[in-house]
């Protein structure tokens, strides 16, 4: 990772002529991605971003302007463009704030990773890849194998007026294998996914290759497999479902900015209400769910977030009641309603909003064998396949690549193309079982905000038990 040396004092001394307060956010970020299809190398490419984000408070309204001229005179023409954009736009402002918004922050953060990424060379990666891609070649009926890594460095530095000084440094690491399985006009496709704040260590030769291999045997069944049967019935999701079913019904819906109704242009609106904090039976009692930054590995953990607010474990859903939102404190002001460390900003060029980080659903004491043994009728399903959820997050369909028939208390058949519906708070009242081993998952794919901002956001879960569930089969 480049260390740019950034002169941020005289800068920020330059935008106090002006401003009651400036801060400066000096990003960097190294990209690298490797694919490998059907035994042959398809990518490799890195790239690079640096720039920073000036920021100021001017008549009660905070400014931004980027820029990647790192210089000081370039750091002092983008503080007088946010000052200038602040003060044209100040009358027309939502909320007046303070600089307190602001809390004076100093620290650090690190990944933790058990080998550094530079340690780990290309030859190294690339040959992980291509052993990942040939242990799939178990059939001809095997049309597509792929074996894909996504590396990224970042660093973030946060400087103020008011002695802010906070340093992170980020190892990321996203491993994805897939197989897809054709025979005449059908298809299925199994995936497998290891994402998180790693090292080196993530590329181990002979467990990737096993674990490619049972991919491969998996895309086969489903190949041969029927179509789940369409029904109400009890359903256990495993871990990495709940991700995606804890992200779209859970994380999005407490975003304070868009119960405020800030993004409902794009990224859509919420169903829950200002005056649903504190009241509403979001799940049943064994439902709990919490914002945490400080869970090792997982994918958005951070100390400080990118206003310098200092992170830390909250909860948000407490025995099925809503207590708390995904907002910052800009938000927070706004709404009167508690809030999060979670003002971040996918890139150097972006101003920080309100973004999910890791929001987990809390273990229970039940065993995957345990909640297996509570269905009379039901179905296992794994591995999101495809999602459809309106713009409140309040209606939801979603599609998982592999299911598996449960009768009687014993886990059975494999069935393809699983789907389930549902609407959110009834949904998550109907959590009858929660698994004790959770497991970590993640996305690098978020997206959100005008202009855009991908980001990356961490859900850990253990299986969970949903009962009488309207199921589907068919095409997702």
């Amino acid at each position: 990772m480049p260390s740019t040396v950034v002169p941020f004092e005289s800068a920020l001394r330059h935008a106090l002529k002006s401003a009651q307060w400036a801060g400066l956010r000096h990003s960097s970020e190294t990209t690298t991605q490797r694919v490998v299809r059907n035994d042959r190398p398809e990518r490799n490419q890195s790239s690079l971003e640096e720039g920073a984000m000036c920021e100021v408070l001017v008549d009660g309204h905070f400014g931004y302007a980027a820029t990647a001229d790192l210089s000081g005179a370039g750091l002092q023409r983008a503080f007088d463009r946010a000052i200038a954009t602040s003060r044209a736009t100040s009358p027309y402002k939502v909320q007046a704030f303070g600089p307190g918004q602001r809390p004076r922050a100093v620290g650090s953060y690190r990944s933790p990773r058990q080998r550094d990424l530079d340690t780990t060379s290309l030859a190294e990666i690339t040959d992980c890849l291509v052993a990942a891609s040939q242990a799939m070649k178990l059939s001809d009926a095997l049309v597509n194998r792929s074996a894909s890594a996504m590396l990224i460095q970042t660093e973030i530095n946060f400087f103020s007026s008011n002695g802010s000084d906070t340093r992170q440094s980020f190892d990321m690491a996203d491993v994805t294998l897939s197989a897809t399985a054709a025979e005449g006009l059908e298809s299925q496709t199994r995936s497998w996914s290891r994402t998180g704040q790693l090292g080196g260590e993530v590329f181990h030769r002979a467990a990737l290759a096993q674990q490619a291999e049972d991919t491969a045997r998996e895309a086969l069944a489903l190949l041969q497999a029927d179509n789940c049967p369409s029904a109400r019935m009890d359903l256990i999701l495993m871990p990495d479902q709940m991700m995606l079913q804890i992200h779209e019904s859970v994380g999005h819906p407490l975003e304070l900015d868009r119960i405020l109704g800030d993004e409902r242009n794009y990224a859509g609106w919420s169903f829950v209400k200002q005056q649903d904090f504190g009241h509403l039976q979001y799940g049943s009692a064994l439902m709990n769910v919490s914002f945490d930054p400080t869970m090792a590995h997982e994918l958005a953990s951070y100390a400080f977030d990118d206003g310098g607010h200092a992170a830390r474990k909250e909860l948000l859903i407490e025995r099925g009641v809503l207590k708390r939102g995904l907002g910052a404190l800009e938000s927070q002001l706004r709404s009167g309603l508690p809030g999060v460390a979670n003002f971040r900003s996918s890139s150097w060029n972006r101003a920080p909003i309100d973004r999910m980080a890791n929001i987990n659903l809390e273990p229970g004491n039940a065993s995957l064998e345990e909640l297996i043994g509570q269905v009379e009728r039901g179905v296992l399903m794994r591995t999101n396949r495809s999602w459809s959820i309106d713009d409140y997050r309040n209606k939801f369909q979603f599609g998982c690549e592999l299911g598996q028939l449960i009768e009687n208390g014993k886990l059975g058949k494999v069935v393809r193309n699983p789907n389930y519906r549902g609407v959110t708070v009834d949904f998550w009242n109907r959590l009858a079982g929660v698994g004790r081993d959770p497991t970590t998952h993640g996305t690098a794919f978020c997206g959100k905000g005008e202009p855009s901002q991908v980001i990356r956001v961490g859900h850990a879960s253990p299986p969970c038990l949903f009962r009488d569930v309207e199921v589907f089969g068919g095409q997702a």
